[in-house]
């Protein structure tokens, strides 16, 4: 809860990937909030407080999945509804001539992007693709499995790419971006 507070206001693709950690982490405890509290709450350095506080937002969190039928699988409503933002925005950036770091950024990684959704789901969107690859590392890792040095390298320059799309994210929900020049009606 504490962390994906600060994620979210630091880096969306941050949070959405630590989100879907968290998704995964209620699915290996059975959605059961007590197993959450005692096996994996209790062993933060927390107040009673902070530890209550997580629990209820766990507690919510597992009753939006029991609702929304993700016990297996699959992503919550609230992380779907962002990454719809992140999507809609790499489109309109994608679009407009004034950010042409981006889209130099996008067309150097294309060719990962490509080549992962021939392995995998080719109706997945190319933003989650390439979010799903972070993911999927990031559990490589945690799991202390060998990455070879060409998924290394697809992973930095997905990950360079991915970071500038959040940073723009947050720019303009900050700022708000313009998409077009002050001079056009």
């Amino acid at each position: 809860m504490y962390i994906a507070q600060e994620l979210r206001k630091k880096s969306i693709a941050e949070y959405l990937l630590y989100m879907w950690q968290v998704e995964d982490i209620i699915r290996a405890y059975g959605c059961s909030i007590s197993r959450i509290r005692h096996e994996y709450i209790d062993k933060f350095d927390y107040t009673d407080e902070q530890k209550d506080e997580m629990t209820d937002w766990y507690g919510n969190l597992i009753r939006m999945i029991n609702e929304e039928g993700k016990r297996e699988s699959g992503h919550l409503q609230i992380n779907e509804v962002i990454l719809k933002d992140v999507i809609d925005l790499h489109g309109q950036l994608l679009e407009s001539t004034k950010f042409p770091y981006y889209n130099a950024e996008y067309y150097k990684v294309l060719p990962y992007i490509v080549e992962l959704r021939q392995r995998g789901d080719k109706e997945v969107n190319e933003i989650e693709t390439c979010l799903d690859a972070l993911y999927g590392v990031m559990l490589l890792r945690l799991q202390k499995k060998e990455i070879t040095p060409e998924t290394s390298h697809a992973i930095k320059e997905i990950t360079t790419f991915i970071g500038m799309l959040s940073d723009y994210y947050i720019k303009d929900r900050t700022e708000g971006l313009k998409f077009e020049d002050d001079n056009q009606l």
